[in-house]
């Protein structure tokens, strides 16, 4: 059975980039039924709190972009935190989903869910076929428990749970905490105060040569509306632009979006991570989607959105 606009969708994690994207989107699309609830109203944590509140509200379909996310540096300071919290997080949500009979369920996750050394462009297949990045392995064991979680209920039970897997995200909304952030909001703030500092020198981590992808996060937005108005053949889909480039690259283009006029330093003490990360986005192309937001607009697009809220912007602390 599709899903009618009028129908009643929870968005869990509604006030992240993520979540705040995908209510845009589909406010901007038609759909008018919405169920959200902040962390201090519903802690995703608790089991029997998740269930009374699915139960309750009964909604048609849930999205799941609630999860405790961050960047090198977070990943390596708070294993637990990453494994533990998204691990409750998602089972509570989907677990509760299931036994209450939602049949639409969207779970998103990321491409850190592969292997460190697998082939590139990364399909879906790769799965499980190596070891994991080890500076982000903690979030990456909860993601594909969450995976394996929707593509059991759905073999078992026929429900439509799908998977979705972007590659790496920005935009407006994005975290800047130099300590939490990932590389794209973190470089920003980075050329940005140094600018301000009278264009002192930008120190970045790693050599700059591995290659990343990116997209705006709209994009994924956009993607998640394409999966609730349809059924997909499978359970699992990348969700990404199909295109890379060098952080050294990155930095270049940030550095000059931003006008800072300083040298930049690469910390080679510091780690790289994973050397490549192109997500083979044929699987969900070939459904008839992609991409819209080049980088270069992104970037404009997330850089004017941080001047006109740097002020208020969210920062993300760990305990």
């Amino acid at each position: 059975m599709s899903l009618k606009k009028t129908d009643k969708i929870y968005i869990a994690g509604h006030r992240g980039m993520v979540g705040s994207a995908i209510l845009r989107i589909l406010q901007k699309r038609g759909y008018s039924n919405f169920v959200v609830k902040t962390s201090s109203q519903l802690d995703l944590r608790n089991q029997a709190a998740v269930f009374d509140f699915i139960h309750s509200e009964k909604p048609k379909a849930v999205i799941i972009a609630a999860a405790k996310v961050g960047g090198i540096l977070a990943n390596d300071q708070y294993p637990y935190q990453f494994l533990h919290d998204n691990l409750i997080i998602q089972d509570n949500l989907i677990n509760s989903s299931h036994v209450n009979d939602v049949n639409k369920l969207i779970f998103l996750g990321s491409s850190c869910i592969y292997p460190k050394f697998a082939s590139q462009p990364i399909e879906e297949s790769s799965l499980l076929t190596g070891e994991l990045e080890p500076t982000n392995q903690w979030y990456a064991v909860a993601k594909i428990a969450g995976v394996k979680q929707c593509e059991a209920i759905r073999r078992q039970f026929e429900r439509d749970y799908i998977s979705l897997m972007p590659t790496n995200l920005y935009g407006p909304g994005d975290n800047f905490d130099l300590k939490t952030s990932h590389v794209l909001p973190a470089m920003i703030r980075k050329f940005h105060d140094a600018k301000e500092n009278g264009n002192a020198p930008v120190t970045l981590w790693g050599s700059g040569t591995p290659k990343r992808e990116f997209l705006y996060v709209d994009d994924v937005a956009d993607a998640v509306e394409f999966t609730l108005s349809r059924k997909l053949e499978s359970n699992l889909y990348n969700v990404g632009s199909g295109v890379d480039l060098s952080i050294k690259e990155l930095a270049l283009k940030i550095q000059q979006v931003v006008g800072h006029q300083g040298p930049v330093i690469w910390d080679s003490e510091k780690p790289d991570g994973t050397p490549r990360k192109l997500m083979d986005v044929s699987k969900l192309e070939a459904e008839g989607w992609t991409y819209s937001v080049c980088l270069d607009d992104g970037i404009q697009k997330t850089f004017e959105w941080f001047i006109s809220n740097k002020e208020t912007i969210r920062e993300v602390k760990f305990k």
